[in-house]
């Protein structure tokens, strides 16, 4: 077997690896695939490989997985935790309990921590040790948040990820570790930016490997916790009933204006996917703006209803199924329809239209700062005299801001834009969109960024 014969296939927008690997037999292994299979299913048909076995480390939090449904449309054998519970059809495993792959093996490590039912998978070929499938156990330069079952057992958690960390670098230097958590991942704790590492690098580099003793290891790890989306508090019980079976497309209806407004009048929510410049430009008043990038599905579970209708618009040229399958692989099953790109046409029907101001760094004078970012992006620097509220606070009776135009910012102006768009649906007019982030300050003003 050749290190080609596993390969990455990397969500940017939610941080996560899924991992295909070639069994040499015209089959292959998945692990930690998302509901989201067409990257999966693309590369698979380019190697001309069917799916016999789907693993799963863990219980996600963060994305649904998807294979309850290679078993059902693949008939792959899911492998999976003996301890997870789960309320389907697999092969439980636990600590050194092997699967023959069909030449080669996995056999399975309990590394718990990130979840208490975690598993890592260790790939064999023969008596060699290949790499081992970590999860949300040992990642790149750090290890996986320990607060998401319960935050009450962070600790406890935390400490069984020492044990777990300090089994796993008992392995061969030479064994490559494939995680699936990495940069962009709120899973991970804190962010790296490679996606796969080995034994020996992580001996040498991983700064919590370097704790003197558990205490400080459970220190360091559990300061370094930043906020996550809602979300994640309920995909994990999804995930242990198994999420419900998709078809291989879907489908976003198309909804006559006046249809829609009926539905918004009974409580949906309308998601304006547009691009910022769009949005601003002219808008269905109330609406929810989260741009269509990677990173749509994280923001649409964070601050995006899953149990209201939501209805989208979205500019002719943005992919229905990229919307639809990114809100899918976070259980957002309550996508109902598509509004049309057509104001006029929307305006007709009684829905209010309004516009959002966007100004550059060069005007920023008349108004306050508001800094949405994540607090460690706040921290690492930000414009002076910038108030920091997380965007996912932002609707919190805890967020009072100041009276008084508001810039919201954020690195680049996507989540900006849904800031202004949520503190527009409470009744403030006086909200305007930085195009651009502190970067764009700092050079505009040839002047440092501030630090705490």
């Amino acid at each position: 077997m050749t290190g080609s014969a596993v390969v990455g296939l990397v969500d940017e927008g939610l941080g996560n690896s899924t991992y295909l690997v070639d069994l040499g037999d015209a089959r292959a292994l998945v692990v930690d695939a998302s509901r989201d299979l067409r990257a999966v299913r693309v590369e698979a048909e380019r190697r001309g490989l069917t799916i016999a076995f789907a693993a799963d480390t863990h219980l996600h939090a963060d994305f649904l997985s998807g294979s309850s449904q290679l078993s059902a449309t693949d008939g792959a054998t899911i492998l999976a935790s003996a301890n997870g519970g789960r309320d389907f059809t697999h092969t439980g495993m636990a600590n050194g309990d092997e699967v023959d792959l069909g030449g080669m093996r996995l056999r399975c490590l309990t590394t718990p921590g990130h979840t208490q039912e975690h598993v890592s998978f260790l790939l064999l070929d023969g008596q060699r040790s290949l790499g081992v499938f970590s999860g949300g156990s040992l990642i790149v330069n750090a290890a996986a948040r320990t607060d998401l079952v319960d935050p009450a057992r962070a600790e406890e958690l935390a400490r069984a990820q020492y044990g777990s960390l300090q089994s796993l670098v008992a392995l061969p230097d030479e064994v490559a570790v494939w995680p699936t958590h990495g940069a962009g991942s709120f899973c991970s704790a804190p962010p790296g930016t490679e996606r796969t590492s080995t034994i020996s690098a992580e001996k040498a580099h991983n700064p919590l490997l370097q704790a003197a003793d558990e205490d400080a290891f459970v220190v360091a790890l559990l300061t370094s916790l930043g906020t996550f989306p809602p979300y994640f508090r309920r995909l994990g019980e999804l995930n242990r009933l198994g999420p419900p079976l998709l078809g291989n497309s879907l489908k976003l209806a198309s909804l006559h204006p006046a249809h829609a407004k009926t539905l918004l009048d009974g409580g949906a929510r309308l998601v304006d996917v547009r691009p910022v410049t769009d949005y601003a430009a002219g808008h269905v008043a109330g609406a929810l703006s989260i741009p269509l990038r990677d990173a749509f599905a994280t923001w649409l579970g964070w601050v995006a209803p899953h149990d209201q209708p939501l209805i989208v618009m979205r500019r002719g040229h943005q992919d229905p199924q990229e919307i639809l399958w990114q809100a899918a692989k976070i259980g957002y099953d309550n996508l109902v329809g598509e509004l049309p790109d057509d104001l006029t046409a929307v305006a007709a029907v009684g829905l209010g239209i309004t516009r959002t101001q966007l100004v550059d760094t060069a005007g920023l004078d008349a108004f306050t700062v508001l800094d949405i970012r994540q607090h460690a992006e706040y921290t690492a620097g930000h414009i002076p005299g910038a108030l920091n509220v997380e965007l996912g606070t932002l609707g919190e009776p805890a967020a009072a801001l100041p009276a008084g135009p508001l810039a919201v910012m954020c690195g680049h102006g996507e989540r900006g834009a849904t800031a202004a768009s949520i503190l527009e649906r409470t009744g403030r007019t006086d909200v305007a969109v930085l195009v651009g982030g502190p970067d764009d300050w700092a050079a505009e003003h040839h002047a440092p960024l501030a630090t705490p």
